[in-house]
């Protein structure tokens, strides 16, 4: 069994093709089941956020299961081969554990050290759990990686050099608009999931004028509203919400168009031409790319945002948290390593064992005049003896799983010390 991690990020692939392949709560079931009909891949995670989609497998084979993965992404996205071809990124094995731990730690994300993605990682292992398509082994990756990355968080100071995409954007709106204090600004929150709740707390810690929220469940957005101090307004009134909001953030989950041209040419109109900015920060977008065009408009979506958060990569902050993360990724490989090893010694201490006792036996048989404390210290020179003959073998054992060298040498423990164990490993390996 081996472990895969397969997708694309903000890291590899432009902001058009990660939005063609946005994946959606019913879209990524799909994805999940059409892999898992396939004979190689036998649990599967699949993470979809605003800048990245990718797929955790545990498989039976690489390059099967790879072909699998492939074909259920272009099954349910809007990306074919070729394009999965060019943007794609594969982490295999250990590759995949250091992934997987970097994520967590807000590494890997556009927003360097944003703890937003451990709740993230944390809903898709629960999304994965309830559908019975994520196992133990990506449940005790899932696990590692989200403990990895609140060590990080608490033992480094990444959090300090950590800007939000929201924090971004409000840093270009408020000048955007000519704003002079967040306390002149009136700031509408459209969508009322957990981006939205971290654009509306952002904005009201920035001391803003007023909050609104508006959502297609007017109840959640009443309830994010009346937690913040601020006030919502029904779905069919979010054009008027619009005309008087001078930001407009929008994360709304949609696959289509929330603002479009039209709305917000109006919207501007009602405002007399006064400046206005909109901070979308959905995927794929909520806001129409040409409202950027209008006069006193700007438009920030998450491509412009990643140019402001890139520097955040290079500072000593983070170069600490990516030695923990790299410490992390080591002990996990002597842990498996251990785990690997395990049959190999415990087959090498048994047959040792084995031959011991049958010699003892036969010892007790032509020597039946020994006392008990005569037998005892003859048991105890034996065991010393087979002890030290053990050492040296079972540290080389470990070494060579800890080099990924293990497999290669089975033949040879096998035929050394007639453990038979090429037919088990065999069975192990293709266990599902």
């Amino acid at each position: 069994m081996s472990l895969l991690v397969l997708g694309l990020s903000h890291r590899n692939a432009p902001l058009e093709v990660l939005e063609r392949a946005a994946l959606d709560p019913a879209a990524r079931a799909d994805v999940a089941a059409v892999a898992l009909a396939g004979d190689h891949v036998r649990e599967i995670l699949v993470l979809s956020t605003c800048n990245r989609t990718e797929v955790f497998a545990e498989v039976t084979a690489f390059h099967p299961a790879v072909d699998t993965l492939r074909d259920a992404l272009t099954s349910r996205t809007a990306l074919n081969r070729d394009d999965l071809r060019e943007h794609l990124v594969l982490h295999y094995d250990e590759g995949a554990v250091e992934h997987a731990f970097s994520l967590a730690a807000g590494l890997d994300s556009m927003a360097v050290g944003e703890a937003q993605i451990l709740g993230q990682l944390r809903s898709a292992l629960a999304e994965g759990q309830e559908r019975e398509e994520t196992g133990p082994s990506l449940n005790a990756l899932v696990q590692q990686a989200l403990r990895v990355g609140k060590r990080v968080h608490s033992e480094t100071e990444i959090d300090t050099v950590s800007r939000s995409l929201v924090q971004a954007g409000l840093d270009r709106a408020f000048p955007a608009i000519g704003a002079s204090s967040p306390a002149d600004v009136d700031v509408l929150v459209v969508g009322a999931g957990s981006m939205s709740a971290l654009a509306a707390t952002t904005a009201v810690r920035a001391g803003v004028r007023s909050l609104t929220v508006v959502n297609r469940t007017a109840a959640r957005a009443s309830d994010l509203a009346q937690r913040l101090g601020g006030s919502s307004i029904d779905i069919a009134d979010l054009a008027d919400g619009i005309a008087r909001a001078d930001i407009v953030i929008s994360c709304t989950g949609s696959t289509g168009v929330v603002v479009d041209l039209a709305t917000a040419t109006d919207a501007q109109i009602a405002r007399g031409g006064r400046p206005q900015a909109y901070l979308d920060l959905a995927l794929p977008h909520d806001v129409a790319e040409a409202v950027d065009e209008l006069s006193g408009v700007t438009r920030l979506g998450l491509d412009r945002l990643g140019e402001d958060l890139g520097a955040a990569g290079r500072t000593p902050e983070v170069a600490r948290a990516r030695e923990l993360v790299a410490a992390e990724v080591r002990r996990h490989q002597g842990a498996r390593a251990a785990e690997r090893v395990g049959p190999t010694v415990a087959a090498l201490r048994a047959n040792a064992t084995g031959v011991m006792e049958a010699e003892l036996a036969r010892l007790e048989q032509r020597t039946p005049d020994l006392t008990d404390a005569e037998r005892a210290e003859v048991r105890l020179a034996v065991h010393r003896v087979v002890e030290k003959l053990l050492h040296a073998p079972t540290v080389r054992v470990k070494e060579m799983a800890v080099d990924g060298r293990i497999d290669d040498y089975v033949d040879v423990i096998d035929a050394l010390f007639d453990l038979r164990l090429g037919d088990e490993f065999a069975q192990r390996e293709a266990r599902p």
